[in-house]
């Protein structure tokens, strides 16, 4: 029996890739390295510290220089999510957030981001919020399952009544490696892996879901 729905944040309830994307090519231009559209896509769901590798594409840093430029990157980050509203939330995300709670479902924030409890309070979610798991975690990153165990565990639930709603191949990948069922938004070629594969949550509701996850 499904009991709570646990959402990743961006990309799914709002999208802040493109503030990541700024932030990250600020860096990148500031040392020197080429940044594209392209391999900022091979950023999505996993760790800042992993993305900084990434980026760095095999450059070595100490860590403490590691540590320095993820500081900046956020900082920059920082600077356009204090500007984000309600209004941009995602098409869809609060009307399924509001039937969630009409329902008495649980509901979770699982993100890799150290900034969602911000972003939340940003979107005026955070009252359709049970709960937030984090970056700050002591916790590995998506793809391991540890974010989403530590979810169900704080929402006193077992995995098996949690369903996972993920934009990312490695968030499909966590989800089922909990046990937990996932329904992937975007493309089938990064989100077939998912249990039900949807383009966005615009006009998605919850009977339809439920119906379709049966």
């Amino acid at each position: 029996m499904i009991r709570a729905f646990l959402f990743d944040l961006d990309g799914v309830l709002t999208d802040t890739s493109e503030f990541h994307y700024q932030a990250w090519k600020r860096l990148a231009e500031e040392l020197g390295l080429s940044f594209s559209r392209e391999d900022n896509e091979a950023l999505r769901g996993v760790s800042r510290r992993q993305s900084l590798a990434l980026l760095l594409k095999g450059r070595p840093v100490s860590e403490a220089e590691a540590e320095q430029m993820m500081e900046r990157k956020n900082r920059y980050y920082l600077e356009q999510v204090r500007q984000m509203q309600p209004g941009d939330l995602l098409p869809g995300a609060a009307d399924l957030l509001g039937e969630l709670r009409s329902a008495n479902l649980r509901t979770a924030i699982v993100s890799s981001s150290k900034n969602a409890p911000l972003v939340v309070e940003r979107l005026g979610i955070a009252e359709l919020v049970d709960w937030i798991v984090d970056g700050n975690a002591p916790a590995r990153s998506k793809p391991a399952p540890d974010l989403f165990l530590l979810a169900a565990e704080k929402l006193h639930l077992p995995p098996n009544a949690c369903v996972v709603v993920e934009d990312a191949a490695a968030g499909i990948e966590a989800a089922h490696a909990a046990g937990m069922r996932a329904i992937g938004l975007g493309p089938h070629e990064r989100v077939g892996a998912a249990d039900l594969v949807l383009p966005n949550l615009h006009g998605v509701h919850l009977n339809t879901l439920l119906e379709q996850l049966r």
